[in-house]
């Protein structure tokens, strides 16, 4: 990330944290752009950006004529499925002590579907990670994550997928994820996912099947993820374009 995003995405967080529990928190509107650019000590154009990135994210709404008004109800949803973050944080911000284990790290031949939706051929070399994350100490989501052997460059440490996964893609394929496309449908336990998440067969489970793409279009991640019910509350924000 350059230094001028490391910034906004600095400033961007400042503002967030602001008007979550800092100066802002009980203000219905945002000061004007250039009061907010001098209090954080930045340019006019960068607190614009910062507001349009807070904007696209639902926390606040602004209109010419009328400002920039803060939305309470979104501020207040602690688990947005339609923001991109760690498994930690989720369950973190969702008030939970947060955990994880590393289940599985291994190389291994793509089945049929993995293959498909990575665009390579059956039985080429993927990456595997699989991870189990804890909401105070209980099972709360079991993740498997796959990456094209082939997209990771030469001499790649396998052992950096303990870290974060889109770590792994920005350091050892030196690519970074655009979108996430993600299908979301309600499934069954099995007796495996049953036993790792320490639930009765045939309990219901939250299954996202997600791809991750380059800014090209090009698929860099598989994600096949299951979240425990009654655990997180998922919420999604939907506004008319």
């Amino acid at each position: 990330m350059s230094e001028g995003n490391l910034l906004s995405e600095e400033i961007t967080q400042r503002l967030l944290h602001e008007i979550r529990e800092g100066c802002y928190a009980n203000c219905r509107k945002l000061p004007p752009e250039l009061t907010l650019a001098k209090e954080m000590g930045v340019s006019r154009t960068l607190i614009r950006d910062c507001l349009s990135a807070l904007e696209r994210e639902g926390f606040i709404s602004r209109k010419h004529g009328v400002g920039t008004i803060v939305n309470p109800h979104i501020l207040n949803a602690t688990t947005r499925m339609d923001l991109e973050k760690e498994f930690l944080e989720m369950v973190s911000d969702a008030g939970y002590v947060s955990d994880m284990k590393i289940e599985r790290i291994d190389k291994i031949p793509a089945e049929k579907e993995v293959a498909a939706k990575l665009h390579i051929e059956e039985g080429d070399l993927v990456l595997i990670s699989e991870r189990l994350v804890t909401a105070d100490g209980r099972p709360a989501i079991y993740c498997m994550d796959y990456i094209a052997e082939a997209n990771a460059k030469e001499g790649y440490d396998i052992k950096l997928l303990k870290e974060p996964v889109f770590k792994f893609i920005e350091q050892c394929c030196e690519q970074e994820i655009y979108m996430d496309l993600t299908e979301i449908r309600a499934v069954a336990a099995g007796e495996d996912l049953a036993e790792i998440l320490n639930v009765d067969r045939q309990a219901p489970l939250l299954y996202m099947d997600e791809i991750g793409y380059s800014f090209m279009g090009e698929p860099l991640l598989y994600s096949r993820e299951y979240y425990v019910d009654g655990i997180l509350s998922h919420k999604v924000l939907r506004k008319k374009i």
